[in-house]
């Protein structure tokens, strides 16, 4: 056989057998299947990790803890505050890896607290967490219905919802006008039934009042009440118990507009005013100075940056972030 022809042939065999030998070093390196990783899977992780890193860096600096209830020296019962942290896996699969961390992207969940409100022994609560800018207004009705009206306007037009508490034998004599605040979208509240002083009264009379009233109630508005408020808020330790042996906890307040007493207006308004804060609860009542100055009061209110709810959206550990 001519060299040439040898030569030919012998380029041909080794060029053959050398294509497996390539494909055998670098198709793994591209394969997903392999034990190497590939340039574009490593830093597609980079990436990913280093995102995950700077969420969490940003959950570090931005954690709220919870707040537990507790019962205070001065202010009794007071119910705990959810806390606020990054979910970082929700924040990561809302950014794209590979960009830069967007901070209008990051998603908070609110943390529970340990200690809850019902896990503390029963005890008058006098105002909401410290940390929430909500207040609340309690209007105490056992008389007074002329100014309900005007009264229920003002909430209407100021979208606010209030927590009224009602005398058992008031309900029984105004079962249409109970109704009306019901469905206005009001919270209602057990103000005992005939207006008694609880503090002097004994077990079985603070029972029948409290329980009579919220038979009223359930068989008028079909709702029953979880708070009650004692009437000129005169109470004793055996008045709580009972509250809470019927389901309920015992509601006072925090700043009170002294309505019945017929202080002029603008000097109710502008003492209230002054005395709101985090958590504070209201007491008025269906009076001549609440109906002329309502308006203004929650106008007020609402411009020192609190938000305006029910005694359970204040007892809530739900939080209000601005």
């Amino acid at each position: 056989m001519p060299l040439r022809k040898v030569i030919y042939i012998t380029l041909i065999f080794v060029l053959f057998i050398s294509i497996p030998i390539v494909s055998n070093k670098v198709l793994p390196a591209i394969s997903s299947g392999s034990g190497a990783e590939s340039p574009i899977s490593t830093f597609s992780e980079i990436n990913k990790e280093d995102l995950y890193k700077k969420i969490s860096t940003y959950s570090n600096q931005h954690k709220i803890e919870p707040i537990d209830a507790i019962i205070d020296r001065v202010w009794k019962a007071i119910p705990g505050y959810n806390g606020l942290e990054v979910d970082i896996e929700a924040s990561y699969k809302n950014m794209k890896p590979g960009t830069s961390m967007d901070t209008n992207k990051i998603i908070f969940k609110e943390v529970s607290p340990t200690i809850h409100l019902d896990d503390l022994d029963p005890s008058p609560i006098y105002r909401g967490n410290p940390e929430k800018p909500m207040v609340s207004l309690l209007i105490n009705v056992a008389w007074g219905n002329e100014y309900i009206p005007r009264i229920l306007k003002v909430l209407s037009d100021s979208q606010v919802k209030a927590t009224f508490f009602f005398d058992g034998s008031w309900v029984k004599k105004n079962p249409d006008l109970a109704m009306t605040i019901h469905l206005e979208g009001h919270e209602i509240g057990n103000h005992a039934y005939s207006h008694p002083d609880l503090k002097h009264r004994s077990i079985a009379e603070t029972t029948e009042e409290l329980k009579k009233t919220n038979h009223i109630i359930e068989a008028t508005v079909g709702t029953k009440p979880k708070w009650f408020a004692p009437p000129s808020g005169s109470f004793n330790q055996e008045t709580i118990h009972v509250a809470d042996r019927l389901g309920m906890k015992t509601i006072l307040w925090t700043v009170d507009t002294v309505d019945w007493r017929k202080p002029a207006t603008s000097e109710m308004v502008s003492r209230v005013v002054a005395g709101v804060a985090n958590g504070s609860m209201v007491l008025m009542h269906p009076t001549k100075p609440v109906a002329e100055g309502l308006e203004t009061m929650i106008t007020e209110i609402k411009t020192k940056g609190y938000y305006l709810g029910t005694v359970s959206d204040l007892m809530s550990e739900k939080r209000i972030d601005k």
